[in-house]
């Protein structure tokens, strides 16, 4: 059956991309998954919008750029997914693609492109997202490319 842990494993092992919610009390759990670090970056934003928002049908009406300063991989996820949660809180803005790119050798860090559609043309299917928990939050590389979890609280 699709989103079963061994359909993921398989999904890995391919080098497919993907993302998937697991149950949590009262929060958000998202798990994603990449055969980079800044893919797996980018499922997990795509993890997070979806637990409150359908994009399906949605057109960006513009693109924001984020520049993250290379510090650990954990602070990147909590850092890349605040930035994500600003966005919506203070500009209405919720993305519906994400690329996160390496900054070049000259400057440490990641670029990230938010492809972004205003709020209020969005279906919306939960609750929104109030804050990134610190709480078991962790991304790493792994056997079939990298992979992160993170809790949202809603």
């Amino acid at each position: 059956m699709v989103g079963d842990p061994d359909d993921d494993v398989e999904a890995r092992r391919q080098g497919i991309a993907g993302h998937r919610t697991v149950p949590h009390t009262a929060d958000i759990r998202v798990e994603a998954w990449g055969a980079s670090r800044e893919r797996c970056l980018a499922e997990a934003v795509l993890g997070m919008v979806e637990c409150f928002a359908d994009v399906s049908a949605v057109r960006a009406t513009a693109v924001e750029r984020v520049r993250l300063a290379e510090d650990s991989d954990d602070d990147l996820l909590a850092a890349l997914l605040d930035e994500v949660l600003f966005r919506l809180e203070v500009h209405g803005r919720v993305p519906v693609d994400v690329e996160v790119d390496t900054a070049d050798e000259a400057d440490d860090g990641l670029d990230v492109r938010l492809a972004v559609a205003d709020l209020t043309a969005v279906e919306i299917t939960g609750a929104a997202p109030k804050a990134v928990s610190w709480h078991e939050l962790h991304i790493g590389p792994g056997p079939y490319g990298w992979s992160c979890a993170v809790t949202i609280d809603a």
